[in-house]
């Protein structure tokens, strides 16, 4: 059976070492209300979400059933609506928003989420913010 190494999440089993399983979704492009000058409380903003998911895909991989699987469609219809249906001052607000969603499912171990706000500065492509967390081994 494998067994986790708990500092690094990475499990031998079958003679191989298994790392955790990532899932990205990436360039995620959503309108929403971001900022507090005046104009950017009256027109809709594009940003750009990127998020990375790490969880142990292990059992999922092995049975190839759905149900072991951590769904990123729901995941990302989840942030669809949460980005969408609000309104943000700062981006901070958004990102931590974003990262709270992707962490309130169980499986996920790690998650990273970097948002773009194309076209904030005058000479910058985008301004961008990138915040992440992790589940605690101790369970507290």
């Amino acid at each position: 059976m494998a067994s986790p190494t708990p500092e690094s999440g990475i499990r031998k089993t079958e003679g191989r070492t298994l790392e955790r399983s990532r899932i990205r979704i990436k360039e995620l492009r959503l309108r929403t209300f971001i900022g507090f000058n005046p104009e950017e409380q009256q027109k809709l903003q594009d940003v750009v979400i990127n998020v990375l998911i790490e969880y142990d895909a292990l059992k999922a991989a092995r049975s190839d059933q759905p149900e072991e699987a951590l769904n990123y469609k729901t995941v990302t219809k989840q942030i669809i609506r949460l980005v969408e249906e609000n309104r943000f001052l700062l981006l901070e607000k958004l990102v931590h928003d974003v990262l709270n969603c992707a962490m309130e499912h169980p499986s996920v171990e790690r998650a990273e989420v970097e948002i773009d706000k194309p076209h904030a500065l005058r000479f910058a492509d985008s301004v961008s913010l990138t915040m992440s967390a992790h589940r605690n081994d101790t369970g507290g």
